[in-house]
């Protein structure tokens, strides 16, 4: 079987020492982070940086460890405006043989397992990708720019008085209707 060609931040596990570990430190160039940026859906990634380790995890296993920091650009939620949000997030994954996945079946319904970081074991072991992917996961889902307000959205046909959040709220009103009574007293 030929040897896959390696990209930047990918590790060959039949090159790997097992005795001690490899360390790597990705800091991924301007066009790099565009493309990022593109394939995550962001406006930039200003910063990235990943740096860790390899090392073997028991007898056919392999540890990945790194520190992830990044610097990104989001679009709000609500306004669109640029949101940048700064991350720092410590990365662990374990990557394991297909003999430790042989009792989950393709197309099968099967309980997700709580660790979430475990990944089948290939011939190469990609930095740049447990990069990427902590960098999504890392993500906030909602970002939002400090005076953005969602405001009140309101619906109705002609001549039908709308429905409002405070109508669906049947003790809302019991405060206004109790500062009258003291008003009166």
């Amino acid at each position: 079987m030929p040897q896959p060609v390696l990209k930047p931040g990918e590790f060959r596990v039949s090159d790997l020492p097992t005795r001690r570990a490899t360390a790597f430190d990705l800091r991924p160039d301007a066009d790099a982070r565009a493309a990022i940026a593109a394939r995550l859906d962001l406006l930039a990634v200003k910063k990235l940086c990943f740096e860790g380790e390899i090392s073997a995890e028991g007898a056919q296993g392999w540890t990945l460890t790194a520190r992830l920091g990044a610097t990104v650009v989001q679009a709000c939620v609500v306004t669109l405006a640029p949101v940048t949000t700064r991350i720092d997030e410590t990365v662990e994954r374990l990557y394991l043989p297909d003999e430790h996945f042989d009792d989950i079946e393709a197309g099968s319904e099967t309980e997700m397992p709580e660790d979430t970081d475990t990944e089948r074991l290939g011939q190469v072991i990609s930095a740049f990708e447990a990069m990427v992917e902590s960098l999504s996961l890392s993500l906030p889902q909602y970002p939002r720019a400090e005076d953005a307000e969602l405001g009140e959205a309101v619906f109705a046909k002609d001549g039908v008085t709308p429905l409002r959040d405070t109508d669906t709220k049947p003790f809302a009103g019991l405060a206004d209707l109790r500062d009258k009574l003291d008003k009166k007293s």
